[in-house]
């Protein structure tokens, strides 16, 4: 099992050590790093500038979302960034929720996995460069002959040659059928919010996709790349208690109430009870409530947290449940340095 560097997205104001960070993962054996993007800093623009120190390391999207961007600006994007780091570059995609869609980007939310479908169907045909892209689909239409239209619009092909016609695209996806949709058209999945102890349920709904007709790869050569906090301390307590805020916005605030991929995740868990006391604190502004509603197992399912041993124990049974790769946050490289001996055994 490797390990990916995860800087997510910006905060108020850009991350002031991230481009240490990157280089010191580099150093000590990272095999990634990813970016992601919210309603704030984009995806692209910081792996490029903070990439550009690295000469090893994958340089990842986890995730792009798919309303910010037409499918073959997201080809383009992909493929410059693929040329300029050597071909290192993992197009992680990513399907956002309904209120960052309608109300960030103005596009329509719904009909999520034939969006995805589409969209990706698209970037392969313009990283393969095998003729002028075109897409008769109702959600990215090319050319475009709708309301509005010239009529001038005419089938294209990249100028710029792809240096990757296989370039990796892995799915960010929560749901069984949008898992079962990864596996099926995808290079690998960015699950957040993972936990072993369902990984028999996963599996179910991953080999459903593997099984599909056309399917592009088998559990053999897929990736499963899963983001989990992963925190060497003599102090459980104080890293869970840390982590109480965080969790309470996920699961009670992220997203419409009605409509939280990540509250839906954590119920699969059979954590329905806490998310909906979680969910009704947290809607009424009592935050600091809500956080202490979130119980320990609640994060530890998801969550590496104690002495060296113990973490070394974990990490082989996240390994065993399937996944290749762990995402990881690190706050500086003094953590990064003690996570350096786990990256390199």
């Amino acid at each position: 099992m490797r390990f990916g560097l995860q800087l997510g997205y910006w905060g108020a104001q850009p991350p002031t050590n991230a481009r240490e960070l990157v280089v010191a993962a580099e150093e000590v054996g990272f095999d990634a790093v990813f970016t992601a993007e919210s309603w704030g800093s984009d995806a692209f623009t910081p792996l490029a500038w903070w990439g550009a120190g690295t000469s090893r390391v994958r340089l990842g999207t986890s995730v792009v979302q798919l309303s910010a961007r037409t499918p073959t600006a997201t080809a383009m994007a992909a493929l410059t960034l693929d040329h300029l780091s050597g071909g290192r570059h993992i197009l992680g995609l990513g399907v956002s929720g309904p209120q960052v869609v309608e109300g960030w980007y103005g596009q329509p939310f719904a009909k999520p996995l034939q969006r995805t479908r589409e969209y990706v169907s698209i970037i392969r045909q313009v990283l393969a460069r095998e003729g002028k892209v075109t897409n008769d689909g109702p959600n990215f239409p090319l050319p475009f002959n709708g309301p509005g239209a010239t009529g001038l619009g005419k089938p294209l092909k990249s100028i710029t040659h792809p240096l990757r016609s296989d370039l990796p695209i892995w799915l960010g996806a929560e749901g069984p059928k949008n898992i079962s949709l990864t596996a099926e058209i995808a290079d690998g999945w960015l699950a957040i919010y993972y936990t072993p102890r369902l990984a028999g349920m996963y599996n179910e709904w991953l080999d459903e996709g593997f099984a599909r007709a056309g399917a592009r790869r088998s559990r053999a050569d897929f990736e499963i790349a899963a983001t989990a906090q992963v925190i060497l301390t003599d102090d459980p307590k104080t890293e869970l208690d840390r982590l109480r805020p965080i969790m309470a916005l996920y699961i009670g605030g992220m997203g419409a109430e009605e409509l939280n991929f990540h509250a839906q995740v954590y119920r699969r868990m059979g954590y329905g009870d806490q998310v909906d006391e979680i969910t009704q604190l947290f809607r009424a502004g009592r935050k600091e409530e809500a956080a202490a509603a979130v119980p320990d197992e609640l994060i530890l399912d998801t969550t590496i947290i104690g002495d060296e041993a113990h973490v070394r124990e974990q990490l082989k049974v996240w390994e065993n449940a399937g996944v290749t790769m762990l995402l990881v946050g690190v706050r500086d490289t003094a953590q990064l340095a003690r996570l350096a001996p786990l990256v390199q055994s």
